[in-house]
């Protein structure tokens, strides 16, 4: 072997380095802080049971494990997601067996969530997972674990989950707060990255964050003043933001702190308004 062949050898390669590791991990990175922000307002509300901690891994794991599925379906080298859908399997099917053991009644809340996945798939087989309406699915599956968190914590070793009337309000309100946020920043994101171009976007963020303040007050005085005033603050942040932020040419990352930041303070403002 001569030494160019070993120096060859020996140099890390960059661009087949960066397509394994997202094959592993998706690039959306924004898609994390979506799934911890309901896993926290949901913990805001809850009783602490060890049901919580598989529930908690296998919703995570079921992420980067549906990226590798829809790749194994749409991508032009599929053999390359392989690997990553088994080992992300391996730890989506233990997790959920597990929670399932605690809470059996977990197994229709999976079906419910399989039927919207269906609805990911399809838009993924067709190359518009990025679409609207796609993206309004997953924050509809986001939103809904605030309420699965808590009742992971309030439910029993039943095939019955806590009926609809047992659900306190708190509960239902930071349904409806992960909801507007999760889906004022797609709207947001998008305005500023896939859809700059397009001055609707820009107005349909705006009008939402806006709108998202009175609401928030709404929800605070449902949630009993003064503690449910902590929720209005971080959706007048997020109402400044909406603003301020399309100014600045900002690269994707810089942007992605920024609503990073939101989410904490909407994780904080619901902690602060629980105790």
């Amino acid at each position: 072997m001569t030494a160019r062949s070993a120096a060859s050898r020996d140099q890390p390669r960059g661009p087949t380095t960066r397509r394994a590791r997202r094959a592993f991990v998706p690039p959306q990175h924004g898609a994390w802080a979506f799934l911890a922000l309901p896993l926290v307002l949901g913990a805001s509300v809850a009783t602490w049971t060890p049901p919580l901690l598989p529930l908690a891994v296998a919703w995570v794991a079921a992420y980067p494990m549906s990226y590798a599925a829809f790749g194994l379906v749409r991508a032009k080298r599929p053999q390359r997601f392989k690997v990553p859908f088994i080992i992300w399997t391996a730890i989506v099917l233990p997790s959920a067996a597990i929670a399932l053991v605690w809470r059996p009644w977990l197994l229709w809340i999976g079906l419910a969530y399989s039927a919207l996945l269906i609805v990911n798939l399809r838009y993924a087989r067709r190359g518009d997972e990025r679409a609207l309406v796609n993206d309004a699915v997953f924050v509809a599956e986001c939103a809904g674990m605030v309420a699965v968190t808590w009742a992971v914590g309030a439910g029993e070793r039943s095939w019955n989950p806590p009926a609809l009337d047992a659900v306190p309000a708190h509960v239902w309100i930071l349904v409806t707060v992960c909801a507007l946020v999760l889906f004022g920043s797609t709207l947001h994101v998008k305005s500023l990255i896939r859809e700059r171009r397009d001055p609707q976007f820009a107005r349909a963020s705006r009008v939402v964050a806006v709108a998202s303040v009175p609401a928030s007050m709404f929800l605070g005085i449902w949630w009993g003043w003064p503690s449910g005033a902590w929720l209005a603050v971080p959706f007048v942040a997020l109402a400044v933001r909406s603003f301020v932020v399309p100014r600045r040419a900002l690269r994707p990352g810089a942007i992605g702190i920024i609503e990073l930041s939101c989410f904490l303070l909407v994780a904080a403002a619901a902690i602060l308004a629980a105790t």
